[in-house]
Protein backbone atom coordinates (compact mmCIF):
# COMPACT_ATOMS: atom_id res chain seq x y z
CA UNK A 1 0.00 0.00 0.00
CA UNK A 2 1.25 3.31 -0.85
CA UNK A 3 1.45 5.64 1.99
CA UNK A 4 1.86 8.61 -0.40
CA UNK A 5 -1.48 7.62 -2.23
CA UNK A 6 -3.16 7.17 0.96
CA UNK A 7 -2.08 10.94 2.19
CA UNK A 8 -2.31 12.55 -1.17
CA UNK A 9 -6.13 11.13 -1.52
CA UNK A 10 -6.79 12.09 2.15
CA UNK A 11 -5.42 15.85 2.02
CA UNK A 12 -7.51 16.28 -1.80
CA UNK A 13 -10.75 14.68 -1.28
CA UNK A 14 -12.68 17.86 0.34
CA UNK A 15 -11.70 20.10 -2.54
CA UNK A 16 -13.09 17.34 -4.73
CA UNK A 17 -16.45 17.09 -3.66
CA UNK A 18 -18.74 19.94 -5.40
CA UNK A 19 -16.67 18.55 -8.92
CA UNK A 20 -17.79 15.27 -8.24
CA UNK A 21 -21.47 16.00 -7.11
CA UNK A 22 -21.72 18.03 -10.53
CA UNK A 23 -19.91 14.71 -12.54
CA UNK A 24 -22.87 12.94 -10.66
CA UNK A 25 -25.66 14.96 -11.16
CA UNK A 26 -24.81 15.29 -15.29
CA UNK A 27 -24.83 11.12 -14.80
CA UNK A 28 -27.74 10.82 -12.88
CA UNK A 29 -29.80 13.90 -12.92
CA UNK A 30 -31.01 13.32 -9.40
CA UNK A 31 -29.19 15.62 -6.57
CA UNK A 32 -29.98 12.32 -4.32
CA UNK A 33 -28.60 10.11 -6.80
CA UNK A 34 -25.50 12.26 -6.95
CA UNK A 35 -24.93 12.48 -3.55
CA UNK A 36 -25.21 8.74 -3.00
CA UNK A 37 -22.42 8.36 -5.76
CA UNK A 38 -20.19 11.26 -4.14
CA UNK A 39 -20.50 9.48 -1.07
CA UNK A 40 -19.82 5.40 -2.43
CA UNK A 41 -17.01 7.31 -4.80
CA UNK A 42 -15.60 8.97 -1.28
CA UNK A 43 -15.26 5.62 0.32
CA UNK A 44 -14.06 3.72 -2.39
CA UNK A 45 -11.39 6.08 -2.60
CA UNK A 46 -9.97 6.18 0.97
CA UNK A 47 -10.70 1.96 0.37
CA UNK A 48 -8.30 2.40 -2.78
CA UNK A 49 -5.75 5.28 -1.52
CA UNK A 50 -2.56 3.19 -1.83
CA UNK A 51 -3.57 2.76 -5.79
CA UNK A 52 -3.48 6.22 -6.92
CA UNK A 53 -0.32 7.71 -7.93
CA UNK A 54 1.03 10.94 -5.52
CA UNK A 55 1.48 13.89 -8.39
CA UNK A 56 -1.27 12.78 -10.62
CA UNK A 57 -4.30 14.53 -11.04
CA UNK A 58 -6.76 13.50 -8.38
CA UNK A 59 -9.30 14.78 -9.80
CA UNK A 60 -9.33 12.70 -12.97
CA UNK A 61 -9.02 9.30 -10.94
CA UNK A 62 -12.05 10.55 -8.86
CA UNK A 63 -14.23 10.72 -12.12
CA UNK A 64 -13.41 7.42 -13.02
CA UNK A 65 -14.66 6.03 -9.51
CA UNK A 66 -17.59 7.90 -9.58
CA UNK A 67 -18.49 6.89 -13.67
CA UNK A 68 -17.16 2.87 -12.60
CA UNK A 69 -19.87 3.02 -9.76
CA UNK A 70 -22.62 4.50 -12.18
CA UNK A 71 -22.54 1.94 -14.30
CA UNK A 72 -22.75 -0.79 -12.09
CA UNK A 73 -25.69 1.10 -10.60
CA UNK A 74 -27.16 1.08 -14.10
CA UNK A 75 -26.38 -2.45 -14.63
CA UNK A 76 -28.09 -3.05 -10.66
CA UNK A 77 -30.97 -0.64 -11.77
CA UNK A 78 -31.90 -2.76 -15.14
CA UNK A 79 -32.50 -5.67 -12.57
CA UNK A 80 -34.83 -3.76 -10.64
CA UNK A 81 -38.50 -2.23 -11.18
CA UNK A 82 -39.38 0.91 -10.70
CA UNK A 83 -36.26 3.55 -10.75
CA UNK A 84 -36.67 6.84 -12.12
CA UNK A 85 -34.50 9.85 -13.07
CA UNK A 86 -35.28 13.04 -11.49
CA UNK A 87 -35.87 16.13 -14.41
CA UNK A 88 -32.25 17.88 -14.60
CA UNK A 89 -34.61 21.17 -15.07
CA UNK A 90 -37.09 20.59 -11.87
CA UNK A 91 -33.46 19.96 -9.81
CA UNK A 92 -31.17 22.79 -11.15
CA UNK A 93 -34.28 25.46 -11.30
CA UNK A 94 -35.42 27.69 -8.45
CA UNK A 95 -38.59 29.27 -7.19
CA UNK A 96 -39.52 33.13 -7.14
CA UNK A 97 -39.48 35.55 -10.37
CA UNK A 98 -36.07 36.26 -9.85
CA UNK A 99 -34.73 33.64 -9.67
CA UNK A 100 -36.31 32.44 -12.96
CA UNK A 101 -35.63 34.84 -14.91
CA UNK A 102 -31.66 34.84 -13.45
CA UNK A 103 -31.34 31.98 -14.37
CA UNK A 104 -33.40 31.14 -17.81
CA UNK A 105 -30.47 31.02 -20.01
CA UNK A 106 -29.10 28.78 -17.80
CA UNK A 107 -31.78 26.53 -17.91
CA UNK A 108 -32.06 26.93 -21.49
CA UNK A 109 -28.33 25.64 -21.74
CA UNK A 110 -29.23 22.95 -19.41
CA UNK A 111 -32.26 21.60 -20.87
CA UNK A 112 -30.43 21.28 -24.51
CA UNK A 113 -27.74 19.35 -22.57
CA UNK A 114 -29.53 17.42 -21.22
CA UNK A 115 -31.15 16.62 -24.64
CA UNK A 116 -27.98 15.15 -25.56
CA UNK A 117 -27.45 11.39 -25.70
CA UNK A 118 -25.84 10.16 -22.33
CA UNK A 119 -22.18 9.55 -23.98
CA UNK A 120 -22.12 12.94 -25.33
CA UNK A 121 -23.44 14.72 -22.38
CA UNK A 122 -21.05 13.17 -20.13
CA UNK A 123 -18.09 13.92 -22.27
CA UNK A 124 -19.52 17.99 -22.66
CA UNK A 125 -19.31 17.74 -18.86
CA UNK A 126 -15.82 16.60 -18.69
CA UNK A 127 -14.67 18.46 -21.22
CA UNK A 128 -16.33 21.72 -21.19
CA UNK A 129 -17.42 21.82 -17.29
CA UNK A 130 -14.49 20.04 -15.45
CA UNK A 131 -11.82 21.76 -17.50
CA UNK A 132 -10.16 18.19 -19.13
CA UNK A 133 -8.62 17.66 -21.89
CA UNK A 134 -9.40 14.90 -24.10
CA UNK A 135 -6.85 12.68 -23.43
CA UNK A 136 -7.74 13.02 -19.60
CA UNK A 137 -11.49 12.61 -20.07
CA UNK A 138 -10.59 9.44 -22.71
CA UNK A 139 -9.09 7.59 -19.95
CA UNK A 140 -11.51 8.82 -17.72
CA UNK A 141 -14.04 7.65 -19.86
CA UNK A 142 -11.96 4.36 -20.82
CA UNK A 143 -12.50 5.14 -24.64
CA UNK A 144 -9.72 6.68 -27.68
CA UNK A 145 -9.15 10.08 -27.44
CA UNK A 146 -10.93 10.17 -31.08
CA UNK A 147 -14.32 9.21 -29.77
CA UNK A 148 -13.94 11.75 -27.39
CA UNK A 149 -13.67 14.17 -30.39
CA UNK A 150 -16.01 12.66 -32.07
CA UNK A 151 -18.77 12.92 -29.32
CA UNK A 152 -17.60 16.75 -28.80
CA UNK A 153 -18.28 17.52 -32.47
CA UNK A 154 -21.57 15.68 -32.91
CA UNK A 155 -22.67 17.01 -29.41
CA UNK A 156 -21.61 20.77 -30.80
CA UNK A 157 -23.58 19.74 -34.02
CA UNK A 158 -26.85 18.57 -32.22
CA UNK A 159 -26.70 21.70 -30.18
CA UNK A 160 -26.26 24.21 -33.12
CA UNK A 161 -29.42 22.26 -34.87
CA UNK A 162 -31.32 22.46 -31.48
CA UNK A 163 -31.08 26.08 -31.37
CA UNK A 164 -31.88 26.57 -35.16
CA UNK A 165 -34.92 24.65 -34.44
CA UNK A 166 -36.00 26.53 -31.49
CA UNK A 167 -35.22 30.07 -33.28
CA UNK A 168 -34.32 33.04 -31.51
CA UNK A 169 -33.65 32.70 -27.99
CA UNK A 170 -33.48 35.35 -24.78
CA UNK A 171 -30.81 38.43 -25.48
CA UNK A 172 -31.23 37.81 -29.44
CA UNK A 173 -32.00 41.24 -31.08
CA UNK A 174 -33.75 40.00 -34.41
CA UNK A 175 -35.15 43.59 -35.01
CA UNK A 176 -35.57 45.44 -38.22
CA UNK A 177 -35.82 48.79 -36.50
Amino acid sequence: MSIGGNEAVRAGLAAQLVPLWRYGLVLSGSRQAAEDLVQATCVRALERSGQFTPGTRLDRWLFAILRSIWLNELRARRMREGAGVEDAEAVLSFDGREAIETNILAAQVLREVWALPEAQRETVYLVYVEGLSYAEAAQALDIPVGTVMSRLAAARARLASLKDEAGPKLGENHGTG
